[in-house]
């Protein structure tokens, strides 16, 4: 600012949070709070170097995890995010992604008397991976993540994206990649297929780290795996369409089939696959993608197992 004072921009639609930074910036000497309604805006008016940037969690429209990966390297700021208390692994996933740490709500002047004061010495290093950098769109690097093959792992960040029972992704990770790829096939109008693979009843834990090993051995790098819910499984395929998504789905049916997989009473678990891909015409959201896929594994189900391919 023009006065001398340096700024917290807030970034959120959330009121609350705004006046908690306001009434917790009082008793802080040289420092005022702005508040900035969305991402684009922040980017509009670029903050100066040495303010604060504080990204609500729950910033509306807006996956926080990607907006701090858009961020990095594009402000001289440190870039904190707004979470719950109760939210452990926060930092972790936070770090990665190209912001500086977590800041717990509900704010208080001393929380925030602390992030100013690191905000005061060097900024840590961006987040590097082995994409091409010339690639504007980051993405995490999954195999950093976990790895099943030798069981190593960062309990930290990968218990909070990884489903405990299969170490493929957990749902909630699914949701954001869902999001990213979703963005990145509409921007380089490539075809991305979603594929869910259920089965009727319960498994046992044995069965459903058999059943993800047969998907790894199914799929490729490029491919997203995660649990969907507790008897399904999802996968986004990058630049498949139905035809090769179908593939992918046969050999992981007729290799569950091979090793004569059973659910908790000893029956043979019936595989049912439904694929939705886009572009189609039907599909203008990523919610569109997934419902579609969820549809027809539905379908598959009552047609008593099998594939059903919506494309």
């Amino acid at each position: 600012m023009g006065d001398g004072l340096r700024t917290i921009r807030v970034v959120s639609t959330d009121t609350l949070l705004l006046n908690q930074a306001k009434v917790a910036i009082e008793p802080l000497e040289g420092w005022e709070v702005a508040g900035v309604d969305s991402i684009e805006a922040l980017l509009n008016a670029p903050p100066t170097r040495g303010d604060v940037i504080l990204i609500d969690k729950f910033l509306r429209g807006d996956n926080v995890y990607e907006v701090c990966r858009q961020l990095a390297g594009k402000t001289a700021c440190r870039t904190y995010l707004v979470a719950e208390h109760q939210n452990s692994v926060g930092d972790s996933i936070a770090h990665f992604c190209g912001a500086t740490g977590v800041l717990h709500s509900p704010l208080s002047a001393k929380r925030l008397a602390a992030v100013l004061e690191e905000s005061a010495g060097p900024r840590p290093p961006l987040p590097q991976d082995s994409r091409d950098q010339s690639d504007s769109e980051a993405e995490f690097p999954e195999k950093l993540l976990v790895s099943i093959a030798d069981g190593s792992r960062d309990d930290s960040l990968v218990g909070a994206l990884t489903d405990p029972d299969t170490s493929l992704f957990n749902y909630a990770f699914l949701n954001y990649k869902l999001d990213e790829e979703f963005k990145r096939a509409q921007r380089w109008k490539e075809p991305l297929s979603c594929v869910m693979l259920g089965f009727d009843g319960q498994a046992s834990a044995d069965v459903l780290s058999r059943l993800a090993g047969i998907i790894l051995e199914a799929s490729r790098d490029t491919d997203v795996l995660g649990r969907f819910d507790e008897s399904t499984f999802m996968f986004l395929l990058p630049r498949t369409g139905p035809d090769g998504a179908e593939v992918m789905a046969m050999r992981v049916g007729n290799m569950a089939h091979e090793q004569n997989l059973t659910d908790l009473v000893g029956d043979v678990l019936t595989i049912s696959v439904g694929i939705a891909c886009c572009p189609h015409p039907d599909i203008r959201r990523r919610e569109d993608l997934c419902s579609m896929a969820r549809d027809a594994q539905a379908e598959a189900s009552r047609d008593g197992g099998g594939v059903a391919c919506h494309s």
